[in-house]
């Protein structure tokens, strides 16, 4: 059985799999739980992320206003499911240089020693990786941005890996990206990125054609005993445009730009109206996960369509008994 290595989570949001369900993944059927009009001001709200918080749970969300104005706010839940989200964004702390920004998105949070970290999608010159934290999801520190521009998708780990930090991201261009490779970083600091090492590219369209456009790093990795398990995102540009569905990957624990097994079938793809129909058609793209090292469970939040928010469902054993019978 594959093991997590994380903390106990009882309250851990869950539903138990559905009779007969062969996938690797299988949906809440109350999806989506926050809607577009999740606060007064927002248009859309996806793309977020969620972690374990006192009794309950935090998140930063994306939500993109009435003006399509493209920003973070925080939010609280008791259970996981239910979310009370601000309906003002959030307002960082730090050097103007770096907190007069064009745009904030596509956040994901990892907590390491007694601070959340986020990073996100920050308008910098174009897209780059904005770095902050939070210890009370209330006030919320801007650190300096870890790239260059152009690039999305920025992971966190969440702990030091050989006593520094570790990043996954994805460069881009400033458009809608047509291509995509994840590369690691290590920083001594959270300041200063180097050792930039390559991690996996798109697949060939004839081995594993829905991610043979672009991938990129989802949620913050999870520890197991069997390395790092790292859900990400893979595109297909079709004749109706870009679909996005999940895969996954293990990667090394020591090293994790060495790729231990690698999906070459997709384990989410959009299939429910709600994933395919909104604001961008055929879009699943997850960037949370909650983990119980006690039974193995992960709760897996992901954006639908570029408007609504879902939660889905796994175990440890589950996905990478997955990963491991279909590698590429």
């Amino acid at each position: 059985m594959t093991k997590i290595i994380a903390d106990s989570l009882p309250n851990i949001p869950w539903q138990d799999m559905p009779s007969g369900c062969s996938e690797p993944l299988w949906r809440y059927s109350e999806n989506p739980i926050i809607g577009r009009h999740g606060t007064s001001v927002s248009n859309s709200i996806f793309n977020s992320a969620v972690v374990p918080f006192g009794k309950g749970f935090a998140g930063i969300f994306r939500c993109d206003d009435r003006a399509i104005t493209m920003n973070l706010y925080a939010g609280f839940s008791d259970n996981g499911i239910d979310w009370k989200i601000n309906d003002f964004p959030i307002s960082f702390e730090g050097d103007m240089e770096v907190t007069v920004t064009e745009y904030r998105y596509d956040p994901r949070v990892t907590k390491i020693d007694d601070r959340y970290y986020i990073t996100w999608c920050n308008g910098y010159h174009g897209p780059t990786i904005g770095v902050g934290y939070t210890t009370d999801f209330v006030t919320f520190h801007q650190l300096e941005n870890a790239f260059l521009p152009f690039n999305r998708n920025g992971v966190l780990f969440p702990r030091k890996i050989n006593g520094k930090y570790m990043m996954l991201s994805r460069p881009s261009d400033n458009g809608h990206t047509p291509f995509g490779d994840i590369f690691l970083s290590e920083s001594p600091d959270l300041t200063y990125w180097g050792r930039h090492r390559h991690v996996m590219s798109p697949a060939a369209f004839e081995k594993s054609g829905w991610q043979c456009t672009k991938i990129g790093a989802g949620p913050v990795p999870i520890e197991t005993d069997e390395g790092w398990l790292l859900i990400y995102h893979g595109v297909i540009n079709t004749c109706n445009g870009f679909v996005y569905r999940m895969g996954a990957a293990l990667l090394d624990t020591d090293m994790p730009e060495k790729v231990l097994f690698r999906s070459r079938y997709y384990i989410m793809g959009p299939e429910m109206s709600y994933e395919q129909n909104g604001d961008v058609p055929n879009v699943t793209f997850p960037c949370a996960a909650l983990t119980d090292a006690d039974t193995g469970r992960i709760a897996i939040y992901y954006g639908c369509a570029d408007t609504v928010t879902s939660l889905a469902f796994t175990t440890a054993e589950r996905l990478c008994s997955f990963i491991k019978a279909h590698s590429l």
